[in-house]
């Protein structure tokens, strides 16, 4: 009998669903495990569908932009959905390997959850190996009506004072990030590595007016359909390829989990970005941003696919 109230059987673009999902996995961690493990299966079916549109030609009268994105939200669903009631056995496979390194008969606040397990299992599935040069990444910029400012610095190399800075900012957004995939299909740690672009590995966070946080680590402009709060700063983008400094204003949140929902909400809910939406390479993921107007500069999909590949996210998400 299909329950009622199970994470896996609601909508996919419902945004409580991740959290409800956490919340689950600390009260009960034998059942938030087996939809976890549910969901990791829609996953995989989902990409299995992806991979049969891909091979497919569509070139009808109502293909579009527009379409390609409903029709990849409509797979998300059917995936979930078949995941919960038409199992291939991926899941039990899933729940048992995470329990036993999880531990659920013992499970509490007090250690790692089963959610860390199904992270660094996620993470095991989707890292690619780094392909980057051992150089520092200049930072990039973006002049979108929603997406703004990049200032990043996705450094590569081995210093220890980077690797520390990357390791904090990675224990302070990967929970989010984790929530925001199940939002979009993308893999976790590329929404980290463009959060680590846009922000400087949170060392040029955007602030408000009075040095406060403003916890938009993603540079998502205030544009017309945006009323919660604000704050204005200067900004670099480029017209027809030539750098300008302006002022802009961007959006402000109350914390990094409200700055991921919006993120996710963004991709989510714009035909523009239906490229993006459950994007597994890392390259086509950056270029995709790109081509989408997230950002003007020129090199911002090159920037973001290094940092992704690069060993700076590489030894942080190890070791958060």
């Amino acid at each position: 009998m299909k329950s009622t109230d199970a994470i896996t059987n609601r909508l996919i673009l419902d945004q409580a669903a991740a959290a409800d999902l956490r919340t689950k996995l600390r009260q009960d961690p034998q059942a938030g495990l087996k939809q976890a493990a549910q969901q990791f299966e829609g996953m995989l079916l989902h990409l299995m569908l992806k991979s049969m549109r891909d091979a497919t030609q569509s070139n009808g009268l109502l293909d579009s932009e527009q379409s390609r994105f409903f029709t990849s939200i409509g797979d998300q669903q059917l995936a979930q959905n078949l995941a919960s009631q038409a199992p291939l056995g991926f899941a039990a496979m899933i729940e048992r390997q995470l329990a036993r390194q999880a531990n659920v008969a013992q499970a509490d606040i007090a250690v790692p959850s089963p959610l860390d397990a199904l992270q660094q299992s996620l993470l095991s599935r989707h890292a690619t190996p780094p392909t980057v040069p051992a150089r520092p990444v200049s930072p990039s910029n973006s002049a979108e009506p929603v997406a703004g400012k990049a200032a990043a610095n996705g450094v590569v190399g081995g210093a220890a004072g980077a690797s520390t800075g990357a390791r904090a900012f990675v224990d302070r957004v990967w929970p989010h990030a984790v929530e925001a995939a199940a939002l979009t299909g993308v893999p976790p740690h590329f929404l980290v590595a463009h959060s680590a672009l846009e922000s400087g590995w949170g060392k040029r966070e955007i602030r408000r007016a009075d040095g406060s946080p403003s916890f938009n680590i993603f540079g998502i402009k205030a544009g017309r359909g945006w009323s919660g709060p604000t704050t204005e700063v200067q900004t670099t983008e480029f017209v027809n390829g030539v750098a300008q400094s302006e002022r802009a204003k961007f959006r402000v949140y109350g914390s990094y989990a409200e700055a991921f929902r919006d993120y996710a909400q963004l991709l989510s809910s714009k035909p523009r970005f239906a490229g993006v939406i459950g994007q597994q390479n890392a390259v086509q993921f950056a270029r995709s941003l790109q081509q989408a107007g997230y950002a003007t500069d020129p090199m911002y999909a090159d920037k973001l696919a290094r940092i992704i590949g690069g060993a700076t996210l590489r030894q942080a998400l190890t070791v958060a």
